[in-house]
């Protein structure tokens, strides 16, 4: 009777198993250390509000609009060790979904727990108005107030120590309600956040 000799695994499936144990034990360290920094770091919300708004120098005529808006933008950073670097920031203002200005504002560093605020200021120039907009626009003049929407995109870093992350910040601020009165007083309007 001949002695059956144990089998033996193929070189190939040892390598393979050795790799997805490696891979495996990878991914858990880069979870566990993304997890320990979470905690130490603790992330808190950004929060943006548009503080004040006022409306200048207005004038619609055939459908054409000649207007100065501006705006007051808090930002505040709760966070006690981030700091963020805001590289390239172009904010809009918007009515019934159609452009009335742009306006680009330089870069600037925002300390960890700071509130920051920057000064929006909109020049609109001889800028065609759809017929309907326009109109719309004529009958919120009336009622002396306006909904506009003011949206702002940013490219930011976000800076823990030495490392930086770098991210896309986008602002959603509406409706915000300006009087084209001053007696009227200007009601603070949160933003909302898409990081």
């Amino acid at each position: 009777m001949a002695n059956s000799a144990p089998a033996t695994r193929p070189a190939h499936s040892t390598l393979l198993r050795t790799l997805a144990i490696f891979l495996l034990a990878l991914i858990l360290l880069v979870a566990i250390a993304v997890i320990v920094i979470w905690l130490a770091v603790k992330p808190k919300k950004l929060v943006y509000t548009i503080e004040s708004g006022s409306i200048h120098n207005y004038n619609l005529t055939n459908n054409h609009l000649n207007a100065t808006f501006n705006f007051e933008l808090r930002a505040y950073n709760p966070n006690s060790r981030v700091s963020i670097y805001y590289d390239r920031i172009e904010s809009t203002v918007y009515y019934d979904d159609q452009t009335l200005a742009v306006n680009s504002l330089q870069p600037f560093h925002q300390p960890k727990r700071n509130v920051t605020r920057l000064n929006l200021n909109f020049v609109s120039t001889n800028v065609e108005l759809f017929p309907g907009v326009a109109k719309n626009l004529q009958m919120e003049k009336m009622s002396r107030e306006v909904e506009l929407e003011i949206r702002v995109k940013a490219k930011i870093r976000f800076k823990v120590g030495a490392v930086k992350n770098h991210r896309t910040l986008r602002l959603l601020c509406a409706p915000v309600v300006v009087p084209f009165s001053s007696s009227k007083s200007f009601e603070r309007t949160p933003c909302d956040i898409d990081l």
